[in-house]
């Protein structure tokens, strides 16, 4: 006697179930292992990771702590944690992570305040905006736009002497100290660009508040994003805070936007790239510094720089940080090569409570004859030759070794030497703008010429 259910119907109810728990199955992960420690250099074996790569390091129930992929040796892959280490463990899981770190960007950004992973660190809620990919390939130098318009900073030492244009790289040369980082919230509160972004890259943590507070206030964060490694954290977040805060200025300036990066600063990148590549065993080779260092370099500053939009620009200022105030240290020599200008602040001047501190003689814009009429590098030539004519003979004068009537230039710069000390001088709290301080210029110069 047959039973009335079908067979065949059964045999097809049974494939349909199969198939559909078939869909249910994860795929299969692949996990490496944990197999030693040293310092922040994470040794995995048993999964295939690139350089560049981010993998997820098991550090307990349901934890996970965020690294990224430095180097490798045969069949072991050496990682570098981005967070605090804590609570790794022998054998614990590594799990690859596919495709590239993002950040959120868009105008959302103004105002706020972002660690080294792009996070909002300022408790005013997540981030909203476009997501785009951390990395970008360079720009093909001969499509991006020429220097030709001014940038006003608000500073009269700057805008009048020294020139920068819109577009511009330069570095800011000053020991600890010197009142590097006044100047650039100066710059930050006066300046007529779009966007301000600004790096604290391995700043300490008690400078980082005191510059948001104080130095920077609410009007400087209005139209700034200001992007925070201290130096407690760990260097190759303070290597991804410094490619951030690039990529953020990147973003602004290809929207058409005037953007103003200042990192702060290009020496402690320096020193967060030698701290992971001794790590890996390269060799010291100039003043412990790597070859990978001055590698490094020149591909994060030429990001900066103008893009292919004709309607934005990307200009940048780099502090860098000259050990015991010698202005020959290898960072120091080599940013002076890569970059379009230096402003030198020197300790000896800031002594004498002059400031910004700014040594005009030391100094040098790349870019004046782009953005300058023949007049103004005339004045600016004679101002640069009066102020170096005077510093021959500074010592001389109190003693009674210098008199007048032998040189008439000379006397010229002695006479005029109190106005040009006026003139570089300027309050934190007192921007002055590029068209004032050029007349200024002009009127000194004319006043000299008499």
């Amino acid at each position: 006697m047959t039973s009335g259910v079908d067979p065949m119907r059964s045999l097809n109810s049974l494939l349909n179930r199969l198939e559909l728990d078939e869909y249910r199955v994860p795929p299969a992960q692949i996990y490496g292992k944990l197999v030693r420690v040293t310092g922040l250099l994470l040794e995995v074996t048993g999964c295939p990771l690139s350089i560049g790569q981010r993998a997820l390091v098991e550090v307990g129930k349901e934890s996970w702590l965020e690294t990224e992929v430095v180097g490798f040796n045969q069949d072991r892959t050496f990682l570098m944690p981005l967070e605090q280490v804590t609570g790794l463990f022998p054998g614990a899981r590594v799990s690859p992570q596919e495709g590239d770190s993002e950040l959120v960007v868009g105008p959302a950004l103004l105002g706020r305040i972002l660690d080294g992973l792009g996070r909002p660190l300022d408790g005013l809620g997540p981030l909203e905006g476009e997501r785009i990919s951390l990395h970008q390939p360079p720009l093909n130098p001969l499509e991006r736009q020429p220097i030709k318009t001014p940038l006003d900073v608000g500073v009269k030492a700057i805008n009048g002497i020294l020139p920068l244009g819109r577009g511009q790289r330069i570095g800011l040369f000053a020991g600890s100290g010197v009142g590097k980082s006044v100047l650039l919230s100066m710059m930050t509160r006066f300046t007529d660009a779009d966007v301000v972004v600004v790096g604290l890259i391995g700043e300490r943590g008690r400078e980082v508040a005191e510059f948001l507070q104080h130095t920077l206030g609410e009007e400087g964060r209005r139209k700034a994003v200001v992007v925070v490694a201290p130096a407690d954290v760990s260097p190759l977040l303070r290597l991804r805070a410094s490619q951030v805060c690039h990529r953020i200025a990147e973003s602004f300036r290809d929207r058409g936007k005037h953007v103003l990066l200042l990192m702060d600063s290009l020496t402690r990148y320096a020193i967060a790239q030698r701290e992971i590549a001794l790590s890996l065993g390269e060799p010291p080779a100039t003043k412990g510094y790597p070859p990978s260092v001055f590698t490094q370099l020149p591909q994060l500053v030429e990001r900066a720089g103008n893009g292919y939009n004709s309607e934005g620009s990307l200009s940048a200022i780099y502090t860098v940080l000259v050990e015991g105030d010698d202005h020959n240290d290898p960072i120091a020599d080599a940013a002076r090569a890569i970059l379009d200008g230096h402003i030198v602040l020197r300790r000896d001047i800031a002594e004498q409570g002059i400031y910004p501190a700014i040594d005009v003689s030391a100094s040098a814009s790349r870019v004046i004859p782009l953005i300058c009429s023949a007049a103004q590098i005339r004045q600016i030539q004679q101002f640069r030759r009066y102020y170096s004519l005077y510093q021959q003979v500074r010592e001389l004068i109190p003693l009674g070794g210098y008199q007048a009537g032998h040189d008439e230039e000379m006397d010229k710069a002695v006479t005029l030497f109190p106005q040009m000390l006026e003139y570089l001088q300027q309050s934190s709290r007192q921007g002055a703008n590029l068209q004032q301080t050029q007349a200024l210029l002009q009127e000194l110069m004319e006043a000299g010429n008499k």
